[in-house]
């Protein structure tokens, strides 16, 4: 949905720099549609108790949350494709405060669970438009600079807004955290409206349709890459606590997490830094680091410091992961393709977190949660093999423009 791709936006083409207030706005997308999904998994005591239900259907906030955005991303980015921008992401944003104000003041389960279909529909549109967006308003040497900017909200949310918000729910109650997430949508709204340029959406004529994407060179290798690998580190993230009580950590898993986090911020950092020029290097990198963290939990979980050790080295290869990921997509679409190719990632993206929630649950009843990291690895294996053999296009030696 990019018509003028290749043209610097008006306020960054005389210096080159980026425009950091309007980027600022995407990235604060970014954190509100991570943060509104992960939330209840610090709420659910106090959700379950409120509403009546166990644990496990409160659980299910996110799961319905997910099948939401993994069910309308492609069909409503194909609906949506000639809408302007900024009008899209505003109805996004409206979305989740909608969808959160009704979290909020619920006292159905029925309800509660349509107000989180309905968010997950919301991240679906946002998904599907925020990296093409913040790439349309730089010049092409920034593309992956930008999103980098951009997908920085998603380690701030798991870092630090989870806990922030587990700590105002225990505080506060559970009602108050989802009414705060609804402020900040508001404020958002305002923000965006305020300071992001508007760009138009795709004209018709030059549209690739949905399903032809996959078609576009490159494009295959990435979604395949998005989809293995997202599930390899769900497989272990969505069962971290587990992991760690088998191991004799249980009481630490704030700490590892902790660790996890920080490591990921660092890893926005270098990833941004250099994705406009080693956007292939720092994908295998990231591969590996996750594999290498994956190692030494599958041999030395009994040993603390190589646990935190491990941590680190996830975070650092995890962290810039959807920056990367979504910038290979990006390219390999090129000017026709790229958002409808986005929509197929977030899609292929939300269908393997549930997958891993899954796929864990299975491994944990057949085997044992020591079997977690062994999994990674071998999920991982496919990964690297892909990443290695697209140089041409997906994961290419040189990228284009830049």
């Amino acid at each position: 949905m990019r018509t003028h791709t290749s043209k610097p936006s008006a306020e960054t083409a005389p210096s080159g720099r980026l425009p950091l207030p309007a980027l600022l706005a995407l990235a604060t997308a970014v954190f509100v549609t991570s943060l509104t999904e992960t939330l209840p998994a610090g709420l659910l005591p106090a959700m379950s108790s409120d509403l009546a239900v166990s644990e496990s259907a409160a659980g299910q906030a996110v799961t319905v949350y997910a099948v939401g955005t993994a069910l309308t991303a492609i069909p409503l980015s194909a609906a949506t494709a000639g809408w302007r921008r900024k009008r899209l992401l505003l109805t996004a944003m409206a979305g989740f405060a909608v969808a959160n104000t009704v979290t909020a003041v619920s006292a159905s389960y029925p309800l509660t669970m349509a107000a989180r279909f309905v968010a997950g529909v919301a991240a679906g549109l946002a998904w599907a438009l925020l990296a093409g967006y913040a790439r349309r308003l730089v010049p092409v040497p920034l593309h992956g600079r930008a999103v980098a900017v951009v997908m920085a909200g998603v380690p701030v949310a798991l870092s630090l807004g989870v806990p922030a918000g587990t700590f105002l729910g225990g505080a506060l109650g559970w009602r108050v955290a989802f009414a705060l997430m609804t402020v900040v949508a508001v404020v958002l709204v305002g923000w965006i409206a305020l300071l992001v340029p508007d760009v138009p959406g795709q004209e018709a004529g030059r549209r690739v349709p949905m399903m032809r994407a996959p078609a576009v060179p490159g494009v295959v290798p990435v979604l395949f890459v998005t989809l293995v690998f997202v599930l390899a580190h769900t497989v272990l993230y969505a069962y971290i606590a587990t992991f760690l009580d088998r191991v004799g950590m249980g009481g630490s898993a704030d700490l590892v997490l902790l660790v996890f986090g920080g490591a990921s911020l660092v890893s926005i950092w270098v990833v941004g830094a250099g994705i406009d020029r080693r956007l292939r290097g720092l994908t295998l990198a990231s591969v590996l680091l996750v594999g290498a963290a994956a190692a030494l939990l599958a041999v030395f979980a009994d040993v603390p410091a190589l646990v935190y050790a491990a941590a680190a080295l996830w975070g650092l290869g995890w962290g810039g992961a959807p920056t990367l990921l979504q910038t290979a997509v990006a390219d390999a679409g090129g000017d026709q393709a790229a958002d409808a190719a986005q929509a197929m990632l977030v899609t292929l993206w939300n269908a393997a977190m549930a997958g891993g929630g899954v796929v864990g649950g299975v491994l944990l009843g057949l085997f044992d949660a020591t079997a977690f990291p062994w999994s990674v690895l071998t999920l991982l294996v496919p990964v690297l093999a892909v990443v290695t053999g697209a140089r041409e296009h997906g994961f290419p030696v040189r990228r284009g423009g830049a």
